[in-house]
């Protein structure tokens, strides 16, 4: 990806996490990334085309680190371990994402939203693997919940980061770890 998508899609996250997508005009975005609106339409062919790939792009990023953290790890809670390290960072980077995500998902055009779902859901089970391998007495359907609460608590950071980020990254980490880590 060029380096103007990716500036367009960071300011976009910002743009649309405080304004929400439908309270951002094209000229408003264009302007934030210092061009005109119409001059976007180089690089995206609408501002759905931008939501979609913010969320797609973030979502398949999240799975492929996270198939990578689990390849290099050793034990299935090394693996868990690493999946927090890796998702706490990215919460407490990211939290404008987490806002659009939850807020504007009814404005994602079907085939993005559909291609999210399912990279999501891939990127649960990776997750829930793990917590299987630890547990042979969960479901995975229990399993899953287990990650999805676990998602609950970590991408909470647009409303419980009042820490620096070094030590929010430690209580959630270790609050995740606590919640799906054998003790």
């Amino acid at each position: 990806m060029s380096e103007r998508r990716q500036q367009i899609l960071a300011v976009a996250a910002e743009l649309f996490a405080e304004k929400g997508f439908h309270g951002v005009s094209i000229a408003e975005l264009g302007a934030a990334c210092g061009f005109s609106g119409p001059a976007l339409y180089r690089h995206f062919r609408s501002k759905d085309a931008v939501l979609a790939a913010m969320l797609v792009n973030i979502s398949d990023e999240l799975l492929a680190e996270g198939r990578r953290r689990v390849d290099a790890a050793t034990s299935p809670q090394q693996a868990l371990e690493g999946l927090i390290d890796w998702h706490v960072a990215f919460a407490l980077e990211h939290k404008a994402l987490i806002v659009v995500q939850d807020r504007d998902w009814s404005a994602l055009p079907l085939e993005a939203r559909e291609k999210v779902r399912e990279t999501q859901r891939a990127y649960v089970d990776v997750w829930a693997d793990q917590l299987l391998a630890l547990d042979a007495g969960l479901t995975r359907q229990q399993a899953r919940a287990q990650v999805h609460a676990g998602f609950g608590l970590l991408n909470s950071t647009p409303h419980s980061a009042f820490l620096d980020r070094a030590e929010m990254h430690r209580l959630l980490s270790d609050m995740a770890a606590r919640a799906l880590l054998p003790a």
